[in-house]
Formats: C-alpha cells, sequence, structure tokens
C-alpha cells in the first residue's frame, strides 16, 4: 500500500513538482555531478530547513530512491490526514522535546538495510533563512552507521515557476574522521559544528555563483 501510493504521487505529481520548483542546481565539484542524483546504497541526506515543503524538494530531487525523512512531532501530529499521508510516505517521527531516540534506531536500522534517511538538524524551521545550531544526532548515526553523508543547501523562497536554487555538496564520511566509533561529547561537538559550517559553505558557495552546473 505505502509503496504504491508513493509510486502513484511520483508519477502523478513529478511535472508539477518540476514547475514549482524551477530547481537550479548546481554541485560543489565535478565528481560528484554524474551520481549525486543516481547514486546507489545508503545514505543520510543532510539540508538547511526553511519551510515544510523542503521534504517534497529533496523528495524530487532523488525521484528514484525511496526517502524516509524525519519529521517533528508537532507536524506529524498536525492533523489526522497529515499523519496518514506522511505514514505513507515513510516518515519517521521524532520528539524534539524529549528523549526518547526511537526514532534514532529506526533511521539506524533503515540504513543498515541500504535505505536513504533525510533529516533537518536544525531540528526546527528558520523563518528567516539563518541557519540555525545543527544538532548532533545525526552525527552519531552517520559514525554509527558508517554511511556517508549528501549536505545539500537550498534557497529559503517557494512559489509557483520560481526557481528554487540547490547546492550539492560532496560526500562526507564522518566514521573516517572520528578517533573513537563512540565519541566523547567534545568530539561529538567538534564534528556536529563541522557539518554545520559544510552546509554554512555550501550557501557561501551558491551565493557568491560558484559549483558546477
Amino acid at each position: 500500500m505505502k509503496r504504491l501510493f508513493r509510486i502513484f504521487l511520483k508519477v502523478t505529481s513529478l511535472w508539477t513538482m518540476g514547475l514549482f520548483f524551477l530547481p537550479r542546481i548546481r554541485h560543489e565539484s565535478k565528481e560528484n555531478r554524474q551520481s549525486t542524483f543516481a547514486f546507489k546504497g545508503p545514505a543520510i541526506i543532510v539540508s538547511n530547513h526553511t519551510h515544510f515543503l523542503d521534504f517534497i524538494l529533496i523528495m524530487f530531487l532523488f525521484a528514484f530512491r525511496y526517502i524516509r525523512c524525519v519529521v517533528g512531532k508537532t507536524l506529524y501530529e498536525s492533523s489526522k490526514l497529515m499523519t496518514t499521508v506522511l505514514k505513507l510516505l515513510g516518515a519517521i517521527k521524532v520528539d524534539r522535546f524529549s528523549f526518547d531516540m526511537q526514532f534514532f534506531y529506526e533511521c539506524t536500522e533503515f540504513l543498515q538495510k541500504k535505505g536513504v534517511v533525510l533529516i533537518f538538524p536544525e531540528g526546527r524551521l528558520s523563518r528567516d533563512g539563518t541557519i540555525l545550531p545543527f544538532k548532533s544526532s545525526v552525527v552519531l548515526m552517520a559514525i554509527r552507521t558508517g554511511v556517508d553523508i549528501i549536505p545539500i543547501y537550498h534557497t529559503h523562497k517557494y512559489g509557483f515557476m520560481k526557481p528554487t536554487g540547490v547546492m550539492v555538496g560532496d560526500r562526507i564520511n564522518l566514521r573516517q574522521m572520528c578517533n573513537n566509533p563512540n565519541p566523547g561529547e567534545e568530539e561529538l561537538t567538534e564534528l556536529t559544528l563541522l557539518l554545520e559550517n559544510k552546509i554554512k559553505g555550501l550557501r557561501d558557495l551558491y551565493e557568491q555563483g560558484g559549483g558546477v552546473r
């Protein structure tokens, strides 16, 4: 049922999403330009978060992969219709006001099955486009699973026939940068800041007109 719903949604709405977002995609380097959207295997997609449509944008960009998005409890439970649609899309609910780690285990299990997870590490919407401090859970997840992170920055203003800028960064493997598979608080904080600065760097690169089309 869920798979049929996702296929139906993509087949019927891809052209509409394309017209709405009109994505203007750039890549950090030539090396990842050819393989970014047709990659195989597991990955964690990390992006800045400015609007509830961000998930739809990423789903459009990676149209040929099944992506499970981590969604805040407030949005997930905002209405019965929203809950039903998000369940059908495979969203993973997280309560950022509690210490419940169920979402972490659910993501980890899916990644171990070669899946793709989308996480907005700011943990909430940034209404003005400012990149907020990142949460460390995505870094810990990447280290524990050894899965590559695909960092993405996108412009934060959507509108019909209004181009949306996208900058896709080179893959990052945090396990290779980590001295310990179970990093201490200091190292975890450093790697979280590294990932945050990566997204900020992609923003700066996009604003400067850099990158490869």
